[in-house]
């Protein structure tokens, strides 16, 4: 099994991950299977997860948060998604990509309004910037738009692939302000999801991370209070560009939990299994295999937790550029990359039973490619670290 002396942490870190592991198998994986048959959200979710104290990781006290910082909510994530990958998506788009980007960047005002109640879970996140035709290049192909009329913003335009679109009532939106100005006149705004014209279009049917439910989104003339704008208008690309690194720093540890678990299955699975009168770890090429899972874990858990460690040191106006834009890139490609390997290897090990759709294992193998794609894909996470290193 799992070491739970994992280098690079402290006492404290080490208890949080193991407070958030033992909590995510004990409440937390029993719903996996109904979760991805039916593409369930659980309500209980995110009220079960505040009163452990994991909404609201980063978030000032005075809004009911925690005041803590970016490793520890990656270290929950982690916890999380060993034993629930669909549910530890959501809570990244929740805690990271909503609560955590309003934390940072939205007046006193948005913040006193919308924190409480993301920090108690009796609201559900979102970000909206994907759409239909925006995707890696989704700032430059917006095509979302506000328009200010009066005391109110009136917002048009569709967002594509959004986690927690189904369930969420707020969505932390992009949108273009000054269309001529492309991407440098791009605006956010805090939108609820009973807004006058906004609209759940469609709930997606997926592949894996299933019960993480996933929505087509609609502005048709909807309308968002001016005092919704999150910092400046036309200032939304900085928002972007920072939020977007801290993501990638969260979701390469929903990557790292998923490779753990999919390693202790498929070493528990060699021990067991028997053919020939013997069990299938006695053979040197399975034991390959694991040799090199264990390899690939191992990096990655000291990778992970470097940039993690960087990323915490991100203020407000920084990101989307030098060493951290980098690093971040290069940590969720590395971790992608070995968690796609470790998972296969493991439906390997456990051949037929592998394939089948019910098994763990298998729900695993269904979601691990969904992280060489979102929060940018594979290439565009290449171009970032190629574009930084001829820069400098």
């Amino acid at each position: 099994m799992r070491p739970m002396n994992a280098f690079g942490l402290t006492e404290e870190q080490q208890s949080i991950l193991d407070t958030a592991d033992g909590f995510a198998r004990d409440e937390f994986a029993p719903l996996q299977q109904r979760m991805d048959d039916e593409e369930w959200w659980p309500d209980s979710a995110m009220p079960a997860l505040a009163r452990m104290g994991f909404l609201g990781v980063t978030a000032d006290p005075a809004y009911g948060g925690a005041g803590s910082d970016l490793m520890t909510c990656g270290l929950i994530t982690q916890g999380l998604a060993r034993w629930n990958h669909a549910l530890a998506l959501s809570y990244v788009a929740h805690e990271n990509l909503c609560l955590n980007n309003i934390a940072r960047n939205a007046s006193a005002d948005l913040c006193q309004r919308y924190l409480p109640g993301l920090c108690d879970g009796s609201l559900i996140g979102a970000l909206g910037l994907t759409e239909p035709g925006a995707g890696s290049d989704a700032l430059g192909s917006m095509a979302t738009t506000a328009r200010r009329e009066g005391d109110h913003y009136i917002l048009n335009g569709t967002k594509l692939y959004i986690t927690n679109g189904p369930v969420a009532d707020v969505v932390l939106l992009y949108a273009k302000t000054d269309k001529a100005a492309g991407s440098r006149g791009i605006s956010a705004f805090v939108v609820e999801t009973d807004a006058p014209g906004f609209q759940v279009a469609q709930k997606l049917d997926k592949m894996g991370f299933r019960g993480s439910t996933t929505a087509e989104l609609v502005l048709d003339n909807c309308v968002v209070p001016a005092e919704n704008l999150v910092g400046e208008e036309n200032r939304g690309v900085g928002i972007v560009m920072s939020g977007l690194d801290l993501e990638r720093a969260i979701v390469a540890m929903i990557n790292l939990g998923m490779a753990e678990r999919a390693f202790d299955l498929a070493l528990d699975y060699a021990k067991t299994r028997k053919q020939f009168n013997r069990a299938i770890g006695e053979f040197q090429l399975v034991q390959g295999k694991l040799a090199e899972m264990y390899t690939a874990v191992e990096t990655m858990r000291t990778f992970c937790y470097r940039t993690l460690a960087a990323a915490n040191a991100i203020s407000e106006a920084d990101g989307g550029r030098g060493e951290i834009h980098k690093l971040t890139a290069a940590a969720i490609l590395y971790a992608a990359e070995q968690c796609t390997r470790v998972v296969s290897d493991a439906v390997q090990i456990h051949g037929g039973t592998g394939y089948m759709r019910e098994t763990e294992i298998n729900r695993l193998y269904r979601a691990s490619k969904l992280l060489e794609i979102g929060a940018g894909t594979t290439e565009v996470r290449k171009v970032i670290i190629a574009g930084e290193l001829l820069r400098s």
